[in-house]
């Protein structure tokens, strides 16, 4: 859901969050996923999964990379690393998709939350 933020994916921010609400996730951790950073209720192994989402989703910004994926080796295995990384990947491809085609999908978690 952070590379959706930070994309701008109105469908994927909705379908992720709905998803993320439908697994026990809290609203206050959703809301606060925008400003992580200064946000206390997200553990060390969760802030460097959101540092390395940022660097990765923000790469044109400037390589920010090396001191994130320091930080992720800390807390991730090899084999962890490169799923999350491939994940990574696959929602900044699926963000362009949506929001190049103007996506909007309602799933069963957004149909139940908009009834």
């Amino acid at each position: 859901m952070r590379s959706s933020l930070l994309n701008g994916c109105a469908n994927c921010i909705n379908m992720h969050s709905a998803e993320a609400r439908a697994h026990g996730e809290s609203e206050q951790r959703l809301y606060l996923l925008a400003a992580w950073e200064d946000a206390p209720v997200f553990t060390p192994r969760e802030r460097a999964a959101l540092a390395w989402t940022d660097a990765l989703t923000k790469m044109s910004q400037g390589h920010t990379h090396d001191a994130a994926y320091a930080e992720l080796a800390e807390h991730f295995t090899e084999e962890e690393r490169v799923n999350l990384t491939l994940l990574i990947n696959v929602i900044n491809g699926w963000n362009r998709v949506a929001v190049g085609f103007g996506l909007w999908i309602e799933t069963p978690h957004t149909k139940k939350i908009a009834a």
